[in-house]
């Protein structure tokens, strides 16, 4: 790999990786996802009320993350930068409903495809409109089907975690009718509508379309990569009763519906396992979990969802909004039980993932990838990152702009609606208490320019320098 010319130390890739061991068959790849899930949401990182048995599993099967971060503190623009490996500011994605994905950006799926992968979407897409005859799409149409994948189960952003085509009692945001129908997205399977199968828990009817997908590609020998991203706990917010009867005894109603749809959830990340296990390929099968951003706003403020000790949530570019569960198991081939605090981002996944599945990949001299693969911090050969990792989230039109610089030590926040810069010692004060702007100017002034480095060559890029749009 090499770096470009420019400050930022962004990384261009014409390159093929090398798996941890040497074989001839492919692994599978498995990303999964919750929405709006904080840090302090799971059992394994210390929530003694929440039920969570099968991601705790997973992270004493495999490596936490720990300084794990998203690429902004909301969804679309995470995963956007998830599926290409560059920061979402690159293709235009800055906020959600803001726009859908850039034709011309290079995914995991696409790469994958032609290492002969079959590759399946199943769940929230929230990157652009997947119904061709909305008339609100317009130009934003820009389904999973038009960026790799062979297979789609989507909807375009959010529905009940309950009854996903109901709108469930009391609420009256988004998406609700009077008549008790949903009124916001709907699930799409390859271009048409779907009507059957969608009553219940919303983790188990995506799930119910990825297990077939996996078992097909099985079944015909060829190596899948399946992205499952759930709703959950996403608003509307609401458990069947089988999940409220676990929390019975927990005030307010509210967070019996949040813990009930993450337990439900987790339900699902345990029958996928299991799957794969009585499948005999769980040693043959890496699998991802995180979280798009922290807790949302009216979770936290409702005394609900958790960013555990850090500070913010949703919307905030503190530690709180960015910093989320991340986990890794493949069973075999990485270490158990292990942590791992090399700092990483949502936009590291597709050179990590074309790394650890030797896949062959190579794109144009100009392209620039914002990732850098994690094999070594993975593989417990020893990693330090020496790049600053950027998050950052926009909306024009009520002048919100919060950014942020995660070093190894220090932290550079410009907060939404703010215009002054903060810092923020991590290694003494990881929680974000003290403002160490004025103890260490020099230190502020040259990540200021690091910042600005990092906007001109997104501005590059949104103007056309990658690729022809």
């Amino acid at each position: 790999m090499k770096k470009s010319s420019v400050a930022l130390s962004l990384i261009t890739i014409a390159f093929c990786g090398s798996p941890l061991f040497s074989s001839s068959q492919n692994p599978n790849i498995v990303l999964v996802m919750a929405d709006d899930l904080g840090w302090g949401d799971v059992g394994y990182n210390g929530n003694k009320e929440i039920k969570t048995p099968n991601l705790d599993q997973m992270s004493k099967d495999g490596i936490q993350f720990t300084r794990y971060y998203t690429a902004a503190p909301l969804c679309s623009p995470t995963r956007g930068s998830i599926l290409t490996g560059r920061h979402p500011f690159r293709f235009g994605v800055l906020a959600a409903h803001t726009g859908g994905m850039r034709q011309g950006e290079v995914t995991i799926p696409e790469i994958c495809k032609k290492n002969d992968y079959a590759t399946g979407f199943f769940g929230k897409w929230h990157l652009g409109w997947v119904e061709p005859e909305e008339v609100e799409n317009k130009a934003f149409y820009s389904p999973p089907w038009q960026h790799g994948y062979d297979e789609a189960f989507a909807t375009k952003s959010a529905v009940p975690t309950w009854n996903p085509t109901k709108t469930p009692p009391k609420w009256k945001g988004f998406g609700s009718n009077e008549d008790g129908s949903w009124g916001g997205s709907r699930y799409v399977h390859n271009g048409t509508v779907v009507t059957e199968n969608l009553d219940g828990d919303d983790s188990r009817v995506i799930m119910d379309r990825a297990i077939p997908f996996i078992k097909k590609s099985v079944k015909e020998g060829t190596p899948f990569f399946a992205t499952i991203w759930f709703h959950a706990p996403h608003e509307p917010v609401v458990a069947g009763p089988k999940y409220l009867e676990m929390y019975k005894n927990l005030e307010p109603e509210l967070k019996r519906h949040y813990y009930g749809c993450i337990t439900a959830l987790d339900e699902q990340v345990g029958r996928l396992r299991q799957t794969l296990k009585e499948m005999g390929i769980e040693k043959n099968t890496m699998i991802f979990f995180s979280s798009d951003n922290g807790p949302a706003d009216p979770m936290v403020k409702a005394g609900v969802g958790s960013a555990g000790p850090f500070r913010g949530h949703k919307h905030m570019i503190y530690e709180g909004g960015i910093r989320v569960p991340s986990l890794l198991v493949w069973p075999g081939t990485i270490e158990a039980n292990k942590k791992v605090d090399t700092r990483m981002c949502s936009y590291d996944y597709l050179p990590t993932i074309v790394d650890l599945a030797n896949l062959k990949n190579k794109m144009k001299e100009q392209y620039f990838i914002d990732g850098i693969s994690m094999k070594p911090a993975i593989s417990g050969t020893g990693m330090v990152r020496d790049t600053t990792i950027f998050t950052a989230w926009m909306r024009l039109y009520d002048d919100v702009y919060g950014r942020a610089l995660v070093g190894e030590r220090f932290k550079l926040i410009i907060p939404e609606h703010s215009k002054i810069p903060e810092l923020y010692d991590l290694k003494n004060d990881p929680y974000e208490k003290v403002n160490v702007i004025d103890k260490f100017p020099v230190i502020a002034d040259a990540m200021l320019k690091e910042l600005a480095a990092w906007e001109k060559s997104f501005t590059d890029s949104q103007n056309g320098k990658d690729y022809a749009y």
